[in-house]
């Protein structure tokens, strides 16, 4: 059985919403950020860990991805060019959507006061605009981001979409609004958000 270290409101959430999608069993340890049960897994503090057997994976989308793999299910096969594709939609969204998010947390409470630079996140949210369109456009009529199959890439797009309303990031509008609000009717992911 799984171990998923790390509680529902942070990327913890994309892997617990995995393994709701794929019907595995898993404990969750709902284990705070830089406690003593992550750091024994992960001398970062940094959440989610899954343990595999006692053996430890750290981030989010490494963990992600390889319950997929290991599964054959919610990814397109390795080596193929599918998966070439897919894997640069991924890092688009933690390139152009995780990493703004991420940057804005930090200068909103993470780093100590005095490295804290607000004024950063109207920068950051202009971004964001740029980058919701980008995200509507490869959309398109498709209903995932990879068009008929639901996969990695739209877990963490969802997580990310989530994570801009508590962020005060701007509201996605249109085509992404009706893609996230569908990915938020998925039965995993309500199983995923009642797991806390």
């Amino acid at each position: 059985m799984y171990e998923v270290i790390g509680g529902v409101r942070s990327r913890a959430f994309r892997v617990i919403w995995m393994l709701e999608e794929l019907g595995v069993p898993y404990r969750l340890n709902n284990a705070a950020p830089r406690s003593d049960a992550v750091r024994a897994h992960n001398p970062s503090g940094k959440i989610p860990v899954l343990l595999v057997d006692g053996e430890a994976i750290t981030d989010s989308t490494a963990i992600i991805q390889f319950l997929a793999d290991t599964h054959h299910a919610l990814t397109a096969p390795a080596g193929s060019l599918a998966r070439a594709r897919q894997d640069g939609v991924t890092q688009f969204v933690l390139d152009e959507m995780d990493a703004l998010l991420w940057t804005a947390s930090r200068h909103s409470f993470i780093l100590p006061e005095d490295k804290r630079v607000p004024e950063v996140k109207e920068s950051l949210k202009w971004e964001w605009h740029k980058s919701l369109e980008r995200l509507a456009s490869h959309l398109g009529d498709s209903p995932f981001l990879m068009g008929e199959a639901f996969t990695v890439p739209d877990i963490i797009a969802t997580h990310c979409l989530n994570w801009a309303v508590s962020a005060k990031f701007a509201p996605p509008q249109d085509t992404v609004a009706a893609y996230v609000s569908a990915m938020r009717k998925r039965d995993a992911f309500k199983r995923a958000q009642a797991a806390a």
